[in-house]
């Protein structure tokens, strides 16, 4: 075909064609041409069957956001070239009345947001047209089917008239005709409905729908880039940190109809199992349809392999079967398209009249079990390297990994059965609405959103929820898609499941489920079941295995567990910690068995009763950091001091006071006053960490004992030096930080002659003041190690309370004064660079000093990039954030190896 090869004179170069085995663009052009634009270019130059057409870039739709919705002047010719140039290719004609060209009009960012943003369909029809469709086709009902497909599709997108009056229109009609299906209306059947379509439009708007084809086709160009703001999509790009300056491309297309007839279909199909990652197969298809209509769940579609279909135990022939030339075709261009992309690809295709053609090729949406499988299979059939099936894995899908799945052995009460759409199992109450899943859960509940469909306006609500049941839909729709995405378990096509949303309840095989009443789906095997079902925690082997393995070896970052706990240890030498890089020690006083002898050393009015009281807590340290020490075998373990103010520890309301002032053997009214003289204004800039131990230092000399006593205990039991790191919190200067280190050095000496034995110990501090990191090259004459507790420094750098703010930080990212929020991903720009500050002033001092991170951050892939930017020694993060921060620190390397390249 004859291409655009240049611009209006003067003007940019806004449209790309594509087409007959050649396109202007490559896969390489995503930033301008959008994935879809690029990937179907990729196609035409690949030579497979890609109906022509073109692509308007995501540099006009900067261009129309930044006019206040008005379209460049110089687009229109180059619109007009590129639209002359696919008719040729066709034979056909934009509008010509005998033989008339229909386009469709669909989105594409470069990162694929499916079902988020617009798509009309059929454009080119109207009263006139309609009829020349009918002649050329030799086809009536498919030309009007079209007609009223194009009304319905135009008139919500462009026009902003409601889908659901047009559903409401045909249901009618076909209740009152006695018709089951769409596929039963005849051609005059249309007719009737399309008038009935054009009335409601006129009743809505007050004008008639449409009959200008090039009014038509900007309306629609314009709704498509509009789309790109709609509440819909900027919900998925902030779920899915999609920029919002990225905008989307549109592409124009001649329409390929799989609604002609038997010999036409329509299919979405993934060139390996999305949801197991096996290399088969796998999709969905429906005779006589149209692309929306396998997406919609509007009927339920039908297997593309035999094997498929066996295993689905349906009735209806798979493609293989119908179709087995296009069946064939199908798989040779997977094949293909695996060799060119490296990766599986999720494709849509429409065959007409016998012929196949290929409308969109993106790599496909995946399950993290999938993904694994998909990279370690890559690997092994020598596609991909190591270190690309390492980026191939995103850290934060990991999360999916490690949370129950249900117990086989665990009884079932099934309430209904549909597809296995989205893996993983989840409980919850039922909800039938998005807002208000969104709203529960904001209140602490857990919920399932159940819905006869899910669209894109319920993405809020499926985010929401902890997994998701359709009663429409097959595995390739919308629900499956974004579920899969999201990592939510997710059944859908529950056929036998009524809804009855005014009642609020779902019936199924005569029992009735209500809003709130408590159910478990399994996104595994499709089931829907009553009640709460017992759950059983996933082993963390095979492919994942194999590929952390891979990882570990590209990280340079040590991973360390933050574990206050044995259970915790446990956990996280199962999860491939190196260590303990936070145990927090007013955990273990809170046990209700200690808690007494807390109250008793702070109710005690010398130092001489603050030791007897500490004397009862000593053993009782002593054997959890003996523990802590013995699950480690040998690794680093880093035991903060107490931190917490001393008015946690005390009772607040009058009748635990009373019972604890009998229990303490003392009297309500000096317990009374001791919680009143500890209590602060302000407790997190007050009288807590290093300065709690400057007033009462006999707390620190009993922890330390514990610790060093614990150190000598696991090191002769289990025949493993024990490398204990003793971490002052909230120093702000040398001068605090010597004081306290001096009384831990005279324990470490003391128990060593004591016991007779070496110790190996480190004493250095956590920097959460923004002092200290200014300072840190005074303090780092004394401390062998800086923990940055990124939690205390963000709040400290901001201003913020990190548990007060959480009601209003929602508004500084959703008005884009923050891009996310600080204490989920750490500021790089300020507490960054504080940060880096601390880093590099304490290198200047003690060249060897150990530097790591314990805050939360570290457990978050963005902050652990930047912790291996300032070249920190290791990341500490809670146990089931350790997969996450592992892989993440190997994805820092990999991306400055890729930036160096």
């Amino acid at each position: 075909m004859s291409q655009v090869q240049k611009a209006s004179a003067g003007a940019p170069k806004w449209v790309y064609s594509f087409g007959a085995g050649e396109g202007e663009g490559s896969a390489a052009m995503k930033e301008l041409l959008g994935g879809k634009g690029a990937n179907l270019a990729e196609m035409a130059n690949l030579n497979l069957p890609v109906p022509p057409g073109f692509t308007i870039t995501t540099e006009v739709c900067t261009a129309y956001y930044d006019n206040s919705g008005a379209l460049p002047d110089e687009l229109k010719p180059q619109v007009e070239e590129a639209l002359k140039a696919v008719g040729e290719a066709t034979d056909r004609e934009f509008g010509n009345t005998e033989k008339p060209l229909l386009v469709s009009v669909r989105s594409g960012a470069r990162a694929s947001m499916p079902g988020m943003m617009d798509t009309v369909l059929n454009l080119g029809l109207n009263d006139e047209t309609v009829e020349a469709v009918a002649e050329q086709a030799n086809d009536k009902r498919f030309a009007y089917d079209s007609y009223r497909r194009f009304i319905q599709m135009y008139s919500d997108v462009v026009l902003g008239v409601g889908h659901h009056l047009f559903e409401d229109i045909l249901e009618n009609y076909r209740n009152l005709n006695g018709h089951a299906l769409d596929t039963d209306l005849s051609a005059d059947d249309w007719v009737e409905v399309i008038e009935a379509y054009k009335n409601c439009v006129e009743e809505e708007l007050g004008e008639p729908f449409p009959q200008d084809i090039h009014a038509q086709l900007w309306g629609a160009v314009a709704a498509v880039f509009g789309s790109w703001e709609t509440a819909r999509a900027r919900t998925y790009r902030r779920l899915h940190s999609i920029p919002d300056d990225w905008g989307t491309a549109v592409n124009i297309q001649a329409m390929v109809f799989g609604n002609m007839g038997d010999t036409s279909a329509t299919g979405v199909a993934f060139t390996r199992n999305p949801s197991t990652g096996v290399k088969e197969l796998y999709g969905e298809f429906l005779v006589n349809a149209q692309g929306e209509d396998v997406v919609a769940g509007i009927r339920t579609p039908q297997s593309l392999t035999e094997a498929a279909r066996k295993e689905a135990g349906d009735d209806k022939p798979s493609l293989e079967t119908v179709m087995p030339d296009v069946f064939a075709e199908l798989n040779d261009i997977y094949d293909k398209l695996e060799a060119r992309y490296h990766d599986m690809q999720d494709v849509e295709f429409t065959v007409q009249e016998g012929k196949l053609w290929m409308l969109q090729t993106r790599s496909g949406k995946r399950t993290l079990n999938a993904a694994l499988k998909i990279a370690v299979d890559m690997v092994a059939e020598g596609v991909i390297s190591k270190e690309e099936a390492v980026e191939r894995i995103d850290p934060n899908q990991l999360d999916t990994l490690l949370h129950p799945t249900l117990d086989p052995q665990a009884e079932r009460t099934i309430f209904a059965t549909g597809l296995p759409a989205s893996p993983g199992a989840a409980v919850g109450e039922i909800v039938f609405n998005p807002d208000e899943a969104e709203r529960l859960v904001s209140q602490g509940k857990t919920v399932i959103l159940v819905r006869v469909e899910t669209s894109p306006e319920d993405i809020h609500g499926m985010h929401a929820a902890a997994g998701i049941l359709t009663t429409r839909g097959g595995m390739t729709s919308h629900a499956a898609v974004v579920a899969r995405g999201m990592g939510r378990p997710c059944v859908s096509g529950a056929g036998t499941v009524h809804i009855d949303y005014d009642a609020q309840v779902m019936t199924s095989g005569g029992e009735q489920l209500n809003k709130g009443d408590i159910i478990t789906v399994d996104g595994t095997s499709g089931q829907v079941l009553k009640g709460e079902v017992a759950m059983i925690q996933p082993e963390l082997t095979g492919d994942f295995a194999t590929l952390m393995g891979w990882a570990d070896k590209v990280r340079r970052l040590g991973i360390r567990a933050n574990a206050d706990t044995p259970r915790d240890a446990q956990q996280a030498r199962e999860f491939g910690a190196e260590g303990i890089g936070l145990c927090r020690t007013e955990h273990m006083f809170f046990d209700h068995e200690r808690i007494l002898a807390v109250r008793e050393m702070i109710l005690a009015e010398t130092p001489e009763g603050r030791r007897t009281a500490l004397d009862k807590i000593l053993p009782m340290q002593r054997d959890d950091f003996t523990e802590l020490f013995e699950i480690m075998g040998g690794l680093p373990v880093t035991i903060r001091l107490l931190d917490p103010p001393l008015h946690e520890f005390l009772p607040h309301e009058d009748e635990e006071i009373a019972e604890v002032a009998e229990a303490l053997g003392t009297s309500m009214t000096k317990l009374k006053y001791r919680v009143g003289e500890l209590k602060e204004f302000n407790p997190m800039l007050g009288h807590r960490g290093c300065r709690l131990a400057i007033t009462y230092p006999e707390i620190t000399e009993m922890q330390a004992r514990a610790i060093f006593e614990a150190a000598a205990v696991a090191g002769e039991k289990t025949g493993k030096p024990v490398e204990a790191e003793v971490m002052v919190p909230l120093i702000a200067s040398r001068e605090e930080f010597e004081f306290l280190s001096e009384r831990i050095v005279a324990v470490a000496d003391a128990v060593q002659e004591e016991k007779g034995v070496k110790l190996t110990y480190s004493v250095g501090t956590m920097i959460e003041l923004p002092r200290a990191c200014l300072r840190a090259h005074e303090i780092a004459h004394s401390a062998e190690f800086f923990s940055f507790g990124t939690n205390d420094l963000t709040q400290t750098a901001y201003g913020l309370s990190r548990d007060d703010s959480s009601s209003f930080l929602g508004d500084y990212t959703a008005r884009g004064i923050f891009e996310v929020d600080p204490f989920v991903t750490i500021d790089k720009l300020g507490v960054g660079e504080l940060v880096e500050i601390g880093v590099k002033r304490g290198r200047e001092t003690r060249p060897n000093i150990k530097l790591g991170i314990c805050g939360e951050h570290a457990g978050d892939p963005e902050s652990v990039d930047f912790c291996e930017q300032v070249d920190l020694d290791y990341v500490s993060c809670s146990p089931f954030r350790l997969p996450v921060a592992r892989l993440a620190a190997a994805h820092a390397v990999l991306r400055r190896k890729s930036a160096k390249s």
